[in-house]
């Protein structure tokens, strides 16, 4: 582990931040030479200097302390990669909760669950490899290849920061990790939590059926498909924020209740996130299938998952991802090791479009494993199957951080509105932890989440 850097936060809102980077906690892209590169680099106007400073004044609208430090974890793809990693609560004896974010995304982008997770037990949270503030080796071009050499990264980091097991979740891009992961070392994953996952289902036949599509349509659509996601962001070079907020203005709407003194922090610190070299974004491409699919799709994989270990899903109602992945899931793990949680309202980003019912959601998933009270938590923690709940229907505590309910479109993830989606009919089946109206309550008899807890 290298480069420590404790940090205090303020509960009245941001401080000033220091532009002075130092060198213990700037992890600066290397660009060889050449002039090609560094013309590009400045064009961009990516700054390391920047991304650290936006980072830490949205990080500065935390209430908990936190810690930010880099993890060497050696050769896992380039020569000497390190991952910049967010700590909190570390004292706690709890199971780590660790979290793993999507495409175009960094650990600020959790700022609106970060307290309400550390509250009770030990959170980290990561810029994946490829992304944010850590390393950007060159991963390989196949598929399968990639997403192990993201697995390796991740495991190559729990060794580091010595965690035993721990509690995984990951949104997106990142679900889609932390499934692979789970295949890979069972031994170290106790809960599974996946937040709109990508790259579950399989591409459907249909949506190859380009005859209504117009020509010249087609014809830009192949051009633009070997580039990688978030080209435009970075072909606009010093516009490149503009591009987010005027292609984005949504992603703005979701933190503007938390981030009240300066909502224009969000789109500059995706721009630094992505103005960099796409060393991830080239290796989502080489994963992917078009957009919305992976080329090696996880319905398949994930039925091997180890028996013992359970698996929440946790969908937007208003998502683009297509939920039916967790249901079939569900049918071939059964019912005691599969939970599936619909949020009404929410799109893609569903930590953020309804973070006090999203971040319930996972603190009554981790409470199964609480150790401090020498005993499984309440056994009011239940699944109760095809039922509905939103967060109108409950009074749900309102954390420091979190935003207020307001209508969200439907989103993608960062990329959307750069990039083609496809759009899913949504079954409306969801678990629940409080009570539902009697006329939505199914009559399937609920099952204690106690029942599933690994020995």
């Amino acid at each position: 582990m290298s480069g420590t850097l404790a940090l205090p936060n303020h509960a009245e809102g941001a401080t000033d931040v220091v532009l002075e980077a130092q060198t213990m906690d700037v992890e600066v892209s290397k660009n060889n030479g050449f002039f090609l590169w560094q013309w590009l680099y400045n064009w961009t106007s990516t700054s390391p200097t920047m991304l650290r400073a936006v980072e830490k004044k949205i990080l500065s609208y935390l209430k908990l302390p936190y810690r930010g430090f880099f993890v060497d974890i050696g050769p896992a793809v380039g020569e000497a990669d390190k991952i910049w990693t967010l700590s909190m609560n570390t004292e706690s004896k709890e199971v780590p909760l660790v979290l793993l974010h999507g495409l175009g995304a960094g650990v600020a982008l959790w700022v609106m669950n970060l307290d309400a997770f550390a509250k009770d037990r030990p959170v980290y949270a990561m810029d994946v490899l490829g992304f944010g503030r850590s390393s950007r080796p060159q991963f390989a071009k196949d598929a399968l290849v990639c997403e192990k050499q993201f697995v390796k990264s991740v495991e190559e980091w729990r060794r580091e920061m010595n965690i035993n097991d721990m509690i995984l979740l990951g949104h997106s891009m990142g679900g889609f990790i932390a499934s692979s992961y789970a295949l890979s070392y069972p031994e170290r994953v106790r809960h599974l939590i996946l937040a709109d996952p990508w790259g579950f289902p399989e591409k459907p036949a249909d949506s190859t059926n380009t005859k209504q599509i117009p020509l010249w349509v087609r014809a830009i659509a192949r051009v633009l498909t070997p580039l990688n996601p978030l080209w435009a962001l970075r072909a606009a070079g010093p516009f490149g924020q503009w591009v987010v907020q005027k292609t984005r203005p949504d992603i703005m709407r979701k933190f503007q209740h938390t981030i009240e003194e300066d909502i224009n922090l969000l789109p500059q610190y995706i721009h630094q996130c992505n103005a960099q070299r796409p060393s991830g974004e080239s290796a989502f491409h080489s994963m992917m299938q078009s957009f919305g699919w992976a080329k090696h799709p996880m319905i398949h994989r994930i039925k091997d998952v180890r028996s013992d270990i359970p698996i929440t899903f946790i969908y937007g109602s208003r998502s683009w991802i297509d939920s039916s992945s967790g249901e079939k899931i569900k049918s071939q793990r059964g019912v005691k090791m599969v939970d599936i949680k619909i949020v009404t309202g929410a799109g893609h980003h569903v930590y953020a479009d309804k973070p006090d019912v999203f971040n319930r959601y996972v603190n009554e998933t981790c409470d199964i494993y609480k150790v401090s009270s020498g005993k499984l938590a309440s056994p009011s923690i239940q699944l109760i199957r095809e039922s509905t709940e939103s967060d109108e229907e409950h009074e749900v505590p309102i954390l420091g951080t979190a935003a207020e309910s307001m209508e969200i479109k439907a989103d993608a993830d960062v990329v959307q509105g750069m990039t083609s989606t496809t759009t899913n009919t949504r079954p409306t089946t969801t678990s629940g932890t409080m009570p539902v109206p009697k006329n939505e309550q199914s009559s399937t008899p609920a099952i204690n989440l106690a029942d599933v807890k690994r020995k």
